[in-house]
């Protein structure tokens, strides 16, 4: 599937401290079940075997990531120049797997260890609640809803009877003109 042209121009014009976070590679199986973590960012020193491409099946060491290349080097891929001499050819990390972590980093060594698995969260037991049969339950939750509807009744006809008693006011207020005007 081809990218759009939006995203064509996201990714050329992306910062390089972006483009970065970009240079991540999957995980081996071994690895992701060790670090519970499906993907991390290519380091040199990382062993990768490429799985798509014209290098299909090789492994080697990284030896340099680019993030203005958008790709790392990897031992032993090289192309011969026409006037001699080899260059490293580089390879988008989405198109290999990392095999083996360089954990020199003490940082990145933490940050992998510190991953932890993702399990179901478990409902928290309170003791303070006493269990209750099921129809029991089901009568006090009954009675809490009535109680409920019955306060709601209450209310609406304090708010009618504060409106009454403003309309009363203003008219007794009005009333003693009235009177004057009868005399």
């Amino acid at each position: 599937m081809k990218p759009t042209t939006v995203r064509r121009q996201m990714l050329y014009t992306t910062s390089m401290h972006m483009t970065s976070k970009h240079l991540a590679a999957h995980l081996s199986d071994d690895l992701r079940a060790k670090y519970h973590q499906s993907a991390a960012r290519v380091v040199e020193g990382d062993s990768v075997k490429v799985l798509r491409g014209e290098f299909k099946g090789i492994e080697g060491k990284v030896t340099h990531v680019s993030a203005e290349r958008r790709g790392i080097a990897i031992e032993g891929i090289k192309r011969e120049k026409l006037k001699g001499g080899n260059v490293d050819i580089y390879i988008h990390p989405s198109n290999v797997m990392i095999t083996a972590l360089n954990l020199g980093d003490k940082w990145r060594q933490n940050r992998l260890e510190g991953q932890k698995p993702k399990t179901s969260k478990q409902k928290p037991v309170d003791n303070q609640k006493e269990t209750r049969p099921k129809e029991e339950h089901k009568n006090v939750e009954k009675e809490q809803s009535t109680e409920k509807n019955a306060e709601k009744t209450e209310q609406k006809p304090k708010q009618k009877e504060t409106k009454a008693a403003e309309k009363i006011e203003k008219t007794e207020k009005q009333s003693p003109k009235t009177k004057k005007s009868d005399k």
